[in-house]
């Protein structure tokens, strides 16, 4: 009797990944994923529901989480301060791989290209996190070192019962603000002398714009399902799951490439 064999299943497998607690192994195990799906080596049942049995997300004991006020002031000033900054932008890199490595296992029922479009961010975020981490050596540092803060994890699990809210939330709130940082720390690595840490910073933007216009894409997509107005219901999403309210200045041109209209960003503009 011949047994079929079928193929490894897409959500499944990134939810082992996400439960991986080294981030290297992580990030490798992610590009594998997303190379075996290019190569039509995994399924996809998105009917599936999954119950993780281990603590989610998977995560080294270090760095030490703390409120994000004593993560410490990061000056350009010397490499010790450079070397802070890396490394708080890795940590957000590598929570950024667990996020989209959520928002692929955790929702069934999403049409086929919403788990392809969340692979191809976990891919992405883990690159971003491994360039970060590798220039980090180059300080003399790993990561690890120093504290980081657990903000962004925060927001994924008070949307965990809701693709809607995890959408309005996460990439198009919490992510998107990266698009609005990025450019006056990348002029203010460049001017203390680090072209390579600035270069790294140019990938990051570059890709986050499409992060960002994927949760756009698939929030409007979720609105238009259930037959609600996107602006205010982005309004009642942000109230009740107390999202940060968000100050300038913004990056009104990335934002627009990444997907959000002009009447978001006049909400922005008018706090």
């Amino acid at each position: 009797m011949n047994i079929v064999a079928h193929p490894p299943d897409l959500r499944a497998q990134a939810l082992a990944c996400l439960l991986d607690t080294d981030p290297a192994a992580k990030a490798q195990r992610v590009a594998a994923l997303a190379q075996a799906w290019a190569d039509g080596g995994c399924g996809l049942d998105a009917a599936a529901v999954f119950t993780p049995l281990d603590t989610i997300p998977g995560r080294p004991v270090r760095p030490e989480l703390v409120p994000p006020r004593l993560v410490g002031r990061r000056s350009m000033a010397t490499p010790e301060g450079r070397a802070m900054l890396i490394h708080a932008l890795a940590h957000i890199e590598f929570n950024a791989v667990n996020l989209a490595l959520d928002a692929l296992w955790r929702f069934p029922g999403m049409p086929d290209q919403y788990y392809a479009d969340w692979l191809r961010v976990a891919h992405e975020e883990s690159t971003h996190y491994l360039l970060l981490d590798g220039h980090l050596h180059t300080l003399g540092h790993a990561y690890g070192d120093f504290p980081g803060h657990d903000s962004l994890w925060e927001m994924v699990e008070k949307t965990k019962n809701d693709v809607l809210a995890r959408m309005a939330l996460v990439p198009r709130t919490l992510e998107a603000r990266g698009l609005d940082a990025i450019p006056p720390l990348r002029a203010k690595l460049a001017q203390a002398g680090d072209a390579a840490a600035a270069a790294i910073l140019d990938i990051i933007l570059r890709d986050e714009e499409g992060h960002v216009e994927i949760g756009n894409r698939w929030y409007l997509h979720l609105c238009r399902q259930r037959g609600l107005d996107p602006l205010p219901t982005y309004r009642e999403l942000a109230l009740r799951h107390e999202a940060p309210v968000l100050k300038g200045p913004f990056n009104l041109d990335a934002r627009r490439r990444a997907g959000f209209s002009e009447a978001e960003l006049a909400y922005l503009a008018n706090g």
